[in-house]
Formats: structure tokens, C-alpha cells, sequence
């Protein structure tokens, strides 16, 4: 595919050069800044000023002035031209002769220096010397298979090397130390200072003309075997992919990243990037093709003409127009070393979208997406595509120029739903990549709400996910799209979202009552019921309260029991309040007053009384209506003996009165049990119940928590209850066996073989014997043992005694006491740690001695 990379525009016309002169011909050019110097067949060299111009429409044309013309004084052609600006020379090349002439009069040098013997010669633009006023000259030699390096001064010349070639040679480059050679048979590449060559590949100069030009440093363009461009460093390597030329080149540029190659009939330019023919330009009988800093020059016998390169960026929007995105990617990059590099930025990220927005229309949305991401897209310019999904208070406006050609996405698809629908999935995937990142910064308002119109349209699942984390959708818009689309749940949580509880929680109440229709969330009662458990807003709990407690009591009342610890600690909802809203929905109460007492364990009376009430109310309206032991009248019960047992808050003697007259014994075991009249509470589970493991069970719970005396008493009081029922019963007798043989620790074994009646056998009490020696032996060792740590702690004490008893105290009529001074009149003293002594009385006042405060002994 064709690439306008560049213009031909015309430099110097025949007429200007030759007038009406038919036979002469143009042999050689040189250009050097706007000085353009062409050497003819006639041996005359003409000088003109090239002076650009551009129009107002952006065309560029050249005007060439003429200077002087001068004629050498050969009957040869000037068959080489090189300027050496540094030292205002022109060197020509005229019958096997280099001249130095001035480059303004084109008159020879004073000194008449000149070098003699050459076939071609070349500059050196990598010189090795480092002198700026010298160029370094590489010459064929006229002697075979001879080349010559000549430094050039102002006025003289000096031969520095010559070296041999193994075959003779026709053209050369160089660069550096480097010798590029085409010779007869081949390339090489030739180090004139070490004489060490390496040979590149075959090509007969016999057949074609052979091209070597630099191109860079250390490397070089040569026209290869079967019309290939090739390139080659000094290290006899190719970096880079040859160009296709046609088999018959005559001359080749360089105008990166061009290649710019002249045949019989055309100019043809080739990417130096990807090696892509981009552009033919029709010129016949064309023989000079040449690049001078940049300027790209070719001409025929008659006339010159100048390539002018067509601005990067227009060959690039060329490129992007044409759809040729990897084109116009490589030769953006490429562009970096001739654009200033804040210039470049600006021109790449841009070039990046709009290669993006290619990308996308053609559906291949991975590349879009990091083109979009590579060129920092406002996001926005995507958004914009899809109808509706700004929000209509954005004040975004496209880009100018746009950055592509369509209107929005029903003309990017031209109205095919299925690729529509795969551009809408694409933004989604991409707006939630990107709306946490800086690509976002300073509009999440309009990605959140554009994601979320598109969630809503496609019914998306992460249509919530969205709402319930934190989002910047904007209200009126997202509102008025999600009931459009009847999104009635997820406008809820855009409300909450947005402080707006109460707007939630009214559409929510209307789709649970059918009001409206939702299917989002099936369980959307016990939502509600959660969220008011986390509601702040007593007002509201308080409005809805009786709308979820007709739903269901058990799950309703979870607004009251389940609300977060830290509100708990506030006593936000006052329980009385709670109680009285209740009262009509006695499951709800029953879960509420469990809540206070079992749960917040409130110590409060009114709490437990009233819990023991209705415990006992439901087990007796349970019983009267069912015979068998449904398991709810066992749990009910289970609860309310637990309850008994466990709560020190209830009124008993109330409980009790309600209970009286009831087949309730259990309950009523426990209540006597609660005002320590033990022996009614035991007489009930033995004598009405005849539960004797519940009796056993009696004495253990009403003894947590006393001391091993109380536990004793009551197990003594239960045997009694047995032995004493007066009446020779088997079964009572069993069962005071069996506590006796079961809880042998508990008794007293004295008073228990006092009790029992001498007709018993050892046999039949040997569990409660063994375990009773065994607790007496038990407690003997135990004794023993507290009874012999003591004796050695005491033993320890007096060790402790002796050793500060060891030194003696010798007291006399003459020692005085060290608080008062006066002498001692009895043998009673107060040592202290540091060896003073004072009179009793003294260290009794012990302000008086306050450095004696010390630990004292007497």
C-alpha cells in the first residue's frame, strides 16, 4: 500500500543552467546549506543560493539563484564535488585531479595544492585526527588496487596511508578507521590502520554498478546481489532486514527512516522499519541520487530536483486514515529523534488513541484496550460513544481534531446488535479496570455512572457489587436509568449509598408487598429485617417495626436482639419502649425478653420475672391443649426449669403462687428449692415424682457455688428422705443405696453408718465403704502432707532466726543511746539493721529518729 512520504519539486531548471547549450550535461552535485554547486561535462562548476519557500496553502517550492559559474581549464568532465565547509573549499575532481577552490569566488588556492592520481575520492564524516580545520580524504587510486588517505588542510595537502586491496577497487565509504569497498568481484570492509579485512558477500561491478554509502556510524548501504539493499556494519554484520530494490539501482539515500533508491524510471522509497516498499515516484533518464544533510537531491543531465519529506505527523495521520495501525505505530517511534521530545508526547499518546479507536471499530478490543491505556485516553472519549451513558450534567466535550470518524456506537456497528452488545461488554471490562486508577482522576462521576447504566441494561450481576462498595455514581442520573430498567432493589442501595435510608427502604417495602415487581433478591424480607438491625436511625426502625413483626415475629424481632455490640453499650432502644411495641406478638416478646436476660444479662427483676411468666404461660396453655409431650412443651419447659434454676432475679413467691394447683411439681421443686426449704423440694421429686436421679441432680445444682458443708447436708437430707419415708418401700431403699454407692465424697461416713439400718449387708454398701476409706485415706495424706510443709516452712523461719541472732549484742552502763544520749538503766533495747541501738521508748517516737527508720528487731 502506497504512502505519500514524499514530493518532488523542482530546484534548478535547464535553462538556468545550460540556456540554449543542448550538449551540456550535469555530471556531479554538492549541497552544502543553501549553497548548491553542480559540475557539468564541459568542465564548468556553477554556483546557486537554493532559497525555500512556503506558501500559505503549505506548499514548498525552491528558488535557485545563480552565483558564478567557472571554468577549470580541462577538456574533461568534473566527475566529483565535495564542499568542506570548515575551510570554505570545494574539492573537485576533474581528469584524475582534486582541486581546492574557494567556495564563494570558486577560484583555485594561492598554493596551487592539489592531489593527483585519484578515480573517485570520499570525505571521512567520522574523522579520526580531531583537527576541525582538516577533512580527511579517501581516494582510488589510479595506481591498481591502490588506496590513498589524504588529511586536506586550507592550503595544502598531506598523505597519511596507503594500503592495498586484493582486488581493484570501484567504489568506497568510509568511516572511521573503516573502509567499505566494493571491488570487482565483492564487498569488504577494509581497517586502514591494522590492514585487517573482512569480506561481506559476492557482487560483480562487471554487471551493475555498485553502491557503498554510510549511512550512520560504523555502518553503510550497499546494493546487493539480486536487488537487494544491504546493509552492514564494520563488524561485517547485518542489524537490520535488506530492502527489495529493482536489479538495476543507480544511486541510493538515506532520509531516515526512508531508503530512498533511483532506477531508469522511478524514485522508490522503503522503510528502513519494516522494509515495506511505501512509495513510488515515476522519474526517467535520472542518474544522480544523493543525500546532503537531510536533503535528499536528485537530478538528470538536464535538471535538478529536490525530495522534500511530507511532515512525519501528516504520514502518519495518512497512515491511521488508511487503517495501517502497525504502520503508523513504527513510524511514530521512529519520529522520536526528530521531534523535541515534549512535542513527541503530545503527538504519540494521541496517535495512540487514535489507533485505539481503529482498534476498537474493528472489534479487537484487547489491543484497543492497552493502545487506550499506553495513550492515557480520557475515558470520556469512549463513554461519549455509547448514547446516554454520560451523565447529563458532564461537561465533557470530544477532542479536537477528533480522534475518529464516527458519531456514536450505532454508527461505529452500523446497527448490528451483536456487535454492539460486544462493545458494551468491552466498556464494562474496561471502566471497571480502570475507574481505581488515575485514568480516573477527576471524573469518576461519569465512569461510575456510565458503569453503572451498562450493568443495569445488560442485568449484570456486578450491578450491586458496584453499589454496595464505594462508588461516585451521580443520584438523579443513576436513579432515573435503574427505574427505567426496573432495577428497583439496586435504586434502594443508591439511596442508601446516598444517606437516603428512607427512600430505600420504602422501594424495598413495595416490591416485599408486590407494589412493585423485583426478582433481584428472593430472601428481600430478611434484608430489610437486617438492615434495620444496623440502622442508626431510630425513627426508622421505629416505622417499620410493626411492618416486619406482622411479616414474621420470629425474624422481625431480629431488629430489636441482633442490633450491633457497640450500640448495646448506648441503650439506644429503651426496653420498656420495645416491651410495649411487642405486647400484641407474643413469639417476638418471648425473643426479646431472652435477648435482655440470657443474652445482654440485664439483672433486673421485672426482666426475669416477667421471662419466668411467660415461659410458664405458654407451657400451661400448651398443656391444655395437647396430651402428649409435643416437643415444643418440652423445650418451652426445659427453658423455663433452666431459667428457675439458674436466674437469683425472678420473684419466687409470685412464680410459686402460679404455679400452685398445677401439675407443674418440677418447677415447684425448684422454687422451694430457691427459698431453701429444701426438705418440701426433696419431698416432691421423691414423693410425687419419684424422679430420684432429678433428686440427686437437686442437690448438686442447689449447692454450686456453697461450700462442701451445704453440698453434705443436702445429700444427708435426700438419704433421710429415703430412710425415713416410713414405709419399708424396695424401690426407696434402692435408691438410697444407690446415692450412697454414687456419691460416696458427699457423706459423712460416720453419720451415715448411724443411719442405716443394721439389717444392711457390707456387701450391699462396699462402693460406698471402698470410697468412703479411700476419701478418709485421701484426706489423711493430704493432711499429712500440709501438716509436713508447714513444719519445713517453720523450720525455715527459724534457720532465718538463728543466722540473725549469730552476732552478740553486748550492752553496758556505758553505751549510750543514740537518740536521746542517755545511758541504758535496763536490759531493753532496739537494734536497728545498721548496729544503733536506742531505748524502747525512743524507737516507739519515730519522728524523732528518722535515718533509723530502718527494719528494726528487739
Amino acid at each position: 500500500m502506497s504512502l505519500k512520504a514524499f514530493k518532488l519539486v523542482p530546484a534548478v531548471e535547464r535553462e538556468m543552467l545550460m540556456g540554449d547549450k543542448a550538449r551540456i550535461n550535469i555530471e556531479c552535485i554538492e549541497c552544502c546549506g543553501k549553497n548548491l554547486y553542480i559540475g557539468t561535462n564541459d568542465c564548468f562548476v556553477y554556483h546557486f543560493l537554493l532559497e525555500e519557500k512556503i506558501s500559505s496553502a503549505g506548499k514548498i517550492t525552491f528558488a535557485a539563484t545563480k552565483q558564478l559559474h567557472k571554468y577549470l581549464g580541462f577538456k574533461k568532465a568534473v566527475s566529483e564535488l565535495k564542499a568542506a565547509s570548515a575551510l570554505n573549499r570545494l574539492l573537485v575532481l576533474c581528469d584524475n585531479t582534486i582541486t581546492l577552490v574557494n567556495m564563494m569566488n570558486l577560484e583555485p588556492i594561492p598554493t596551487g595544492a592539489r592531489i593527483k592520481g585519484a578515480v573517485t575520492f570520499t570525505l571521512n564524516e567520522n574523522p579520526m585526527s580531531g583537527d576541525p580545520f582538516c577533512v580527511e580524504v579517501c581516494i582510488i587510486s589510479v595506481k591498481r588496487r591502490t588506496i590513498q588517505m589524504f588529511m586536506v588542510y586550507e592550503d595544502r595537502v598531506q598523505i597519511v596511508k596507503e594500503v592495498s586491496t586484493p582486488e581493484q577497487p570501484c567504489a568506497v565509504a568510509v568511516d572511521g578507521h573503516y573502509l567499505c569497498l566494493a571491488l570487482t568481484t565483492q564487498y569488504i570492509i577494509l581497517n586502514y590502520n591494522t590492514g585487517i579485512s573482512q569480506d561481506l558477500f559476492p557482487y560483480c561491478s562487471d554487471e551493475k554498478r555498485p553502491i557503498v554509502k554510510r549511512i550512520g556510524r560504523q555502518e553503510f548501504l550497499l546494493a546487493g546481489p539480486g536487488g537487494l539493499g544491504m546493509f552492514a556494519t564494520v563488524d561485517g554484520i547485518s542489524q537490520r532486514a535488506p530492502v527489495h530494490w529493482s536489479e538495476n539501482v543507480i544511486g541510493a539515500a538515506l532520509c531516515f527512516p526512508y531508503v530512498v533508491a533511483l532506477d531508469d524510471e522511478f524514485i522508490t522509497v522503503h522503510s528502513m522499519l519494516d522494509q515495506q516498499l511505501k512509495q513510488t515516484l515515476p522519474f526517467k533518464e535520472g542518474h544522480i541520487l544523493q543525500d546532503f544533510e537531510g536533503k535528499v537531491i536528485v537530478a538528470t543531465n538536464k535538471g535538478v530536483y529536490i525530495l522534500v519529506p511530507l511532515p512525519l505527523e501528516r504520514q502518519i495521520q495518512d497512515l491511521l486514515t488508511s487503517h495501517r495501525v502497525e504502520e503508523a505505530l513504527i513510524l511514530a517511534k521512529a519520529a522520536r529523534r526528530n521531534i523535541p521530545k515534549e512535542k513527541f508526547q503530545v503527538m504519540y499518546k494521541r496517535i495512540l488513541q487514535q489507533a485505539g479507536f481503529i482498534r476498537f471499530a474493528q472489534l479487537q478490543f484487547l489491543e484497543a484496550k492497552e493502545l487506550f491505556r499506553s495513550g492515557q485516553l480520557d475515558v470520556r472519549e469512549l463513554i461519549s460513544l455509547y448514547p446516554f451513558l454520560l451523565p447529563t450534567s458532564s461537561s465533557f466535550i470530544r477532542s479536537h481534531p477528533p480522534l475518529h470518524e464516527y458519531a456514536d456506537l450505532n454508527q461505529l456497528t452500523q446497527g448490528d446488535q451483536e456487535k454492539m452488545t460486544k462493545c458494551k461488554r468491552f466498556l464494562m471490562s474496561y471502566l471497571n479496570e480502570v475507574r481505581s486508577t488515575e485514568v480516573a482522576n477527576g471524573y469518576k462521576e461519569d465512569i461510575d455512572t456510565a458503569l453503572l447504566k451498562l450493568y443495569a441494561e445488560a442485568n449484570h450481576e456486578s450491578l450491586l457489587d458496584l453499589l454496595v462498595s464505594e462508588n461516585f455514581c451521580l443520584l438523579t442520573d443513576s436513579a432515573a436509568w435503574l427505574e427505567k430498567h426496573k432495577k428497583y432493589f439496586a435504586l434502594g442501595l443508591l439511596y442508601h449509598y446516598n444517606g437516603q435510608d428512607a427512600a430505600a427502604l420504602q422501594l424495598w417495602v413495595k416490591i416485599v408487598n408486590g407494589d412493585i415487581q423485583d426478582s433481584t433478591r428472593s430472601d428481600l424480607y430478611e434484608y430489610i429485617v437486617d438492615f434495620l438491625t444496623f440502622c442508626s436511625d431510630q425513627e426508622l426502625v421505629w416505622k417499620y417495626a410493626e411492618w416486619v413483626l406482622q411479616k414474621s415475629e420470629e425474624v422481625g424481632v431480629q431488629i430489636f436482639t441482633k442490633r450491633p455490640l457497640e450500640e448495646q453499650g448506648k441503650n439506644t432502644f429503651n426496653p420498656d419502649n420495645v416491651m410495649n411495641c411487642l405486647s400484641r406478638y407474643p413469639k417476638s416478646l418471648v425473643n426479646y425478653m431472652e435477648y435482655l436476660v440470657l443474652d445482654r444479662k440485664i439483672e433486673k427483676e421485672k426482666y426475669h420475672t416477667h421471662l419466668a411468666v411467660l415461659y410458664l404461660e405458654e407451657v400451661l396453655q400448651l398443656k391444655s391443649v395437647t396430651t402428649d409431650n409435643c416437643a415444643e412443651l418440652t423445650e418451652t419447659q426445659t427453658k423455663l426449669r433452666s431459667l428457675l434454676q439458674k436466674s437469683d432475679f425472678y420473684r419466687i413467691h409470685f412464680i410459686l403462687d402460679k404455679i400452685m394447683g398445677t401439675n407443674l411439681h418440677m418447677e415447684r421443686a425448684i422454687l422451694y428449692g430457691k427459698l431453701e426449704e429444701h426438705d418440701k423440694a426433696l419431698h416432691i421429686l421423691v414423693h410425687e415424682l419419684k424422679d430420684f436421679s432429678a433428686a440427686e441432680d437437686y442437690c448438686i445444682w442447689s449447692s454450686e457455688s456453697k461450700d462442701l458443708t451445704y453440698r453434705e447436708r443436702l445429700f444427708h437430707m435426700l438419704l433421710s428422705v429415703y430412710l425415713n419415708s416410713g414405709s419399708s418401700d424396695c424401690e426407696l431403699v434402692m435408691a438410697a443405696v444407690d446415692l450412697l454407692n454414687n456419691h460416696a465424697a458427699e457423706f459423712d461416713a460416720a453419720r451415715v453408718l448411724q443411719l442405716v439400718p443394721d439389717s444392711w449387708s457390707v456387701q450391699l454398701l462396699s462402693p460406698f465403704l471402698t470410697g468412703a476409706m479411700r476419701e478418709s485415706i485421701h484426706t489423711k495424706r493430704m493432711t499429712q502432707i500440709t501438716l509436713g510443709l508447714a513444719k519445713a516452712e517453720n523450720l525455715i523461719y527459724k534457720h532465718d532466726k538463728v543466722k540473725l541472732k549469730r552476732s552478740p549484742i553486748i550492752l553496758s552502763d556505758k553505751k549510750l543511746c543514740q537518740v536521746c544520749q542517755s545511758p541504758f538503766c535496763e536490759p531493753v533495747f532496739v537494734r536497728y539493721p545498721n548496729g544503733g541501738m536506742v531505748h524502747t521508748h525512743c524507737a516507739a517516737n519515730r519522728l524523732m529518729n528518722p535515718n533509723m527508720t530502718h527494719h528494726s528487731q528487739t
